[in-house]
C-alpha cells in the first residue's frame, strides 16, 4: 500500500497542524488532507472523537501493513510516530537513543502550551486578566530567549545538531505568530529571526505551511495592534461559545 492511500490529516491552518504537514512536506510523503471547520464545531462531532477523542487537532490516519488504522493525535505524539515510522534515513531526526535524539526531543513540547495560552489572554479572552497576561507573555519570551540562546550556540544554524529536525518543525509556526501571541516584535530574538526566514526558504516549509489553507501568520505580524485586536475579538465569541461546549 502506497503512502498516498495511506495517511490523512486532519487540520486547520493552526500551528499545531502546520507542524505535521511541515514534517509530511520534508519526508516526501504523500498523503491526503481533510481540512476540519473549527468555527462549525466539526472537531466535536463523533466521527471525528472516535479518531481523537480528545476533540483537538490534529490527528492523522494510518493504516498498517494489513489494513489497521493506527489513529495518532497530539502534535508532539504524530511527530515523533512520523520520524520513528517513515524517517529511517533521518532527514528530520536522529537515531533513537543518540544524543542528538534526547536533544530533540526536549524541544517538541515546550513553546506550543505556553504560547498557545499568551494568545488566548491576548486576544481572545472577554475582559481584562493582567496576571494571566504577563504570565503566558514573558513565559513565551523566556522560551524565545532560550531559543536564541541554542541557535547563537550552535553553529549548523538549527536547535539541534547539523541538520533539520522535528525539534524545529514543532517551534517554527508558533514563532510565525509572535505578534498574535503579545510579543510585539522578533527583533529582540536576532537568531530566532534569521532562524525563521531561513526554515521558510525550505520547499517543505513552504508547501506545509499553506495546508489546508494560505498561511497567515506572518502577514498577522505586519498588522497595526488595533486592527490585530479586532481580529482576535472576532474570533472570541466562537472560542467561548467552545469553551462552553466543553464545560458541559
Amino acid at each position: 500500500m502506497s503512502t498516498e492511500e495511506r495517511i490523512t490529516l486532519y487540520c486547520e491552518g493552526t500551528p499545531n497542524p502546520l507542524k505535521i504537514s511541515i514534517a509530511l512536506e520534508e519526508l516526501g510523503l504523500k498523503y491526503n488532507v481533510r481540512a476540519i471547520k473549527l468555527f462549525e464545531h466539526e472537531q466535536k462531532e463523533q466521527w471525528y472523537l472516535d479518531i481523537n477523542p480528545n476533540g483537538r487537532i490534529p490527528a492523522i490516519v494510518d493504516p498498517d501493513e494489513n489494513g489497521h488504522d493506527f489513529k495518532i493525535w497530539e502534535s508532539g505524539a504524530i511527530l515523533q510516530y512520523l520520524v520513528d515510522r517513515y524517517d529511517k534515513d533521518h532527514k528530520i531526526s536522529y537515531p533513537h537513543g543518540s544524543k542528538e535524539y534526547w536533544q530533540m526531543t526536549c524541544w517538541v513540547s515546550g513553546l506550543g502550551p505556553m504560547q498557545g495560552q499568551a494568545n488566548h489572554f491576548e486576544m481572545s479572552a472577554f475582559g481584562d486578566y493582567p496576571y494571566a497576561l504577563n504570565r503566558y507573555v514573558n513565559e513565551t519570551r523566556r522560551l524565545y530567549r532560550t531559543m536564541d540562546k541554542a541557535l547563537a550556540d550552535n553553529p549548523s544554524g538549527y536547535l539541534v545538531g547539523d541538520h533539520l529536525t522535528i525539534a524545529d518543525i514543532a517551534v517554527w509556526p508558533w514563532t510565525t505568530a509572535y505578534k498574535y501571541s503579545g510579543l510585539s516584535q522578533i527583533d529582540e530574538f536576532p537568531h530566532v529571526k534569521d532562524w525563521m526566514y531561513k526554515l521558510l526558504a525550505r520547499p517543505g516549509f513552504e508547501k506545509g505551511r499553506n495546508v489546508p489553507n494560505p498561511h497567515v501568520y506572518l502577514q498577522l505580524n505586519e498588522l497595526p495592534d488595533e486592527e490585530l485586536k479586532k481580529l482576535g475579538r472576532e474570533r472570541s465569541g466562537w472560542i467561548h461559545e467552545a469553551m462552553k461546549r466543553d464545560a458541559e
